[in-house]
């Protein structure tokens, strides 16, 4: 089960406030109200896209095909996309066969919406690195304990998020992604970095130990 920001696409995501973009792939495109993307390596990693049936099925495919067909994310809603701006989107070679695609009916319009993500987006998914998507800035530290809590060997106190939240940011564990109705954040902690890391904060005073109950 995807752990993250719920999102509705029938909701105020579709509103005009809301920044809209277009994929294209395979000679089809659909509207994007949602995205992750690594500007540096031109890796998809999430998208939520609303449109005809047969569009977002054969953009899937496209994107899925080895290798796969040229994609693009165009600023503007499909239809109405803006020229010019054109930014490549590709999916990451490691995610291959951990994609889930979940496609719905959308009850007021009659079009179609497709939530795309990789399962290393998913709580339970068992690999060390792991795609954060978040609803908020300040929701991300707290997500991201939860995340490295259940993949770490030792154990992460919750006192201790937002410092762990600025050391991956720092050691570049945690790479902020472009994103549009999320935030979205790759992280690949280093396991023995971390529990030297730990080690010096602690012994510092930078960390404190959770005080153990009292007995009765």
């Amino acid at each position: 089960m995807l752990q993250t920001h719920a999102i509705d696409p029938e909701d105020s995501a579709m509103d005009a406030g809301q920044a809209l973009y277009t994929i294209t792939a395979g000679g089809f495109s659909a509207t994007a109200d949602a995205f992750a993307r690594d500007e540096e390596s031109e890796g998809l990693w999430f998208v939520s896209m609303v449109g005809s049936q047969t569009a977002l099925k054969a953009i899937w495919a496209s994107l899925l095909k080895q290798p796969p067909d040229v994609a693009h994310i165009i600023k503007g809603a499909d239809g109405m996309a803006l020229t010019g701006g054109y930014q490549r989107c590709q999916i990451p070679y490691e995610t291959i066969g951990t994609w889930t695609t979940k496609i719905a009916r959308l009850s007021a319009t009659g079009g179609w919406h497709a939530l795309v993500y990789t399962k290393t987006a998913e709580y339970g998914y068992e690999k060390d690195s792991f795609l954060l998507l978040a609803q908020s800035d300040e929701e991300a530290p707290a997500l991201h304990h939860r995340f490295l809590d259940k993949r770490s060997p030792l154990p992460l106190h919750g006192s201790w998020a937002g410092w762990l939240w600025e050391r991956g940011l720092s050691e570049g564990e945690i790479i902020p992604l472009q994103s549009v109705g999320v935030f979205g954040y790759r992280c690949s902690p280093k396991a023995q970095k971390l529990r030297e890391d730990l080690s010096d904060a602690v012994a510092s005073g930078r960390l404190t130990l959770p005080r153990e109950a009292s007995d009765g």
